[in-house]
């Protein structure tokens, strides 16, 4: 692993693995996916890909809480880190953050602080969240949404986050997918 991956590793394992081991299990996995989903795209965009899986819960971490929403205060904690730009827009931005963003009234602070990249990197990290369980387990896209839905109940935010993204994770995942198949298999 290239230093810059190795660097977002230990950074989500330093923030992550003691406080929510639990998370930390999702975030293994969904690296662990990301680096095989990678092949699906440009060489030069692997190590982005991988680091930006590695990081996109980082806000989690009761350390790093500030508004609440932890894509948001990852990308921003990040950024104040002096990592890579585009790895903290990627975090705040990941799993369709701009749609959670909106119903927490934080719309307007991440569209202005964070590019939102629509890219085949942007649709891979998805794709490694999307199917990836809590504890690290492999889901389709539809059973991992179900799963979140059923673990907040019907009235919370997340909820009606999820429920207003769905139609765009399918399709991230869906568009992934397809550059899997496409991309040209190891011998």
């Amino acid at each position: 692993m290239p230093a810059f991956v190795d660097a977002a590793r230990e950074i989500a394992r330093l923030k992550l693995e003691v406080p929510l081991p639990r998370r930390w299990s999702h975030v293994r996995a969904v690296a662990a996916k990301a680096r095989k989903v990678s092949q699906a795209i440009p060489p030069e965009d692997r190590d982005v890909l991988v680091a930006s899986a590695w990081l996109h819960d980082v806000g989690h971490s009761p350390e790093l809480v500030d508004t609440g929403f932890h894509s948001l205060d990852g990308g921003r904690w990040l950024k104040g880190q002096g990592i890579d730009e585009r790895v903290a827009a990627l975090v705040a931005h990941h799993s369709c953050a701009w749609l959670e963003a909106e119903e927490r009234g934080l719309g307007k602070a991440l569209a202005e602080e964070f590019t939102r990249e629509q890219s085949a990197v942007a649709d891979a990290l998805c794709f490694s969240d999307m199917t990836t369980g809590p504890d690290g387990q492999d889901f389709e896209v539809l059973e991992r949404l179900a799963e979140i839905r059923s673990r907040y109940g019907p009235d919370h935010l997340v909820t009606r986050f999820i429920l207003k993204a769905q139609p765009e994770m399918i399709t991230a995942v869906r568009r992934t997918q397809a550059r899997l198949s496409a991309a040209p298999q190891p011998m």
